[in-house]
């Protein structure tokens, strides 16, 4: 068996446990983590308009 398959095999292992154990915390764990990733997603998007403006201006 490969590394990569081991891995992931331990990481649904875990996170089944996870689940059975404390439903409501993996929960807010991935509300937040969802929260958080969306806000950086919007922030990397905002920066790549912001540059792309910028170096558009400068061009014209």
């Amino acid at each position: 068996m490969n590394a990569k398959k081991l891995v992931l095999l331990v990481l649904v292992v875990f996170i089944g446990f996870w689940l059975y154990q404390d439903p409501q915390g993996l929960a807010n764990v991935a509300a937040d983590g969802g929260g958080k990733l969306w806000t950086l997603t919007t922030q990397l998007f905002d920066s790549v308009i912001s540059f792309v403006s910028s170096f558009l201006d400068q061009t014209n």
